[in-house]
């Protein structure tokens, strides 16, 4: 009986050491194959390249790296790759936390949702900044991608993870917080005197409400959070906020 296949890739590129860690714990008890960019990729969120061609470069067995953002690799990688659907998508683990709104910014989560897009289940993985012993929180990672093995998550949705720098034994299952942000665009200038801009400030915080991954992360727990790819908000359009001057509405189909 064959291994579940599970695709890796991230955002901080194919040399990045814990894209390489983390694939390693997981074909102790799955097949794997690597794509990831071939540079640093970070904050690419959904992008896909349609107007250049890709290049390939099979660095290892199985273990690719691609000349586009993460959203190419998880694409190429399921569609010409793969042998078969990968059971799970799992991207990271990330040098830096992705919390809350951080998910509409982020390659690394980009490219787990475009796996839960193409019919499997994604994982993205996030690590405190710069940690110095990043293996309990690798660690931690791999055994959620064997959990969702061994009893499958539906295809299209994502868990978004993240762990703390203190390689905690504690998770808590969690709702997307709200990190505060130095929100900035400095204006500099070039040696043309052209003037050339820097946009995004660091994080100053968040916003404390239990239950949300923000809130977990400061208390030094891993967190898990559940998301879904389903935008549409069903009550307003049950119960729509007002109407159109001049139109006549219609009723849908149930």
């Amino acid at each position: 009986m064959r291994r579940p296949l599970v695709l890796c890739s991230n955002d901080d590129g194919i040399h990045a050491p814990h894209l390489n860690a983390l694939a390693d714990l997981i074909a102790e008890f799955a097949e794997v194959i690597v794509v990831a960019p071939e540079r640093q990729r970070s904050a690419a969120s959904h992008a896909i390249t349609l107007h250049k061609p890709l290049r390939l470069v099979e660095v290892k067995p199985r273990r690719f790296s691609l000349s586009g953002t993460p959203v190419d690799c998880v694409y190429l990688g399921m569609l010409k790759l793969c042998d078969r659907r990968p059971a799970v998508v799992v991207s990271g683990v990330n040098d830096g936390f992705n919390l809350g709104s951080d998910v509409f910014y982020s390659g690394t989560v980009a490219a787990a949702v475009e796996g839960a897009l193409r019919g499997a289940a994604g994982i993205a993985c996030s690590l405190a900044p710069r940690t110095k012993d990043a293996r309990r929180g690798i660690e931690f990672a791999a055994r959620v991608v064997e959990a969702a093995l061994a009893e499958p998550i539906p295809p299209g949705t994502v868990l978004n993870l993240n762990m703390p720098e203190n390689g905690s034994d504690e998770y808590e299952w969690t709702t997307l917080g709200r990190r505060e942000y130095a929100d900035d665009v400095v204006e500099r200038h070039d040696p043309h005197g052209r003037p050339y801009y820097w946009v995004g400030g660091g994080p100053t915080g968040h916003e404390h409400v239990e239950g949300t991954d923000c809130v977990a992360l400061a208390r030094g727990h891993n967190s898990i959070t559940p998301m879904h790819l389903d935008l549409t908000d069903r009550p307003r359009v049950t119960k729509p906020p007002w109407a159109v001057a001049g139109f006549r509405v219609v009723v849908g189909s149930p």
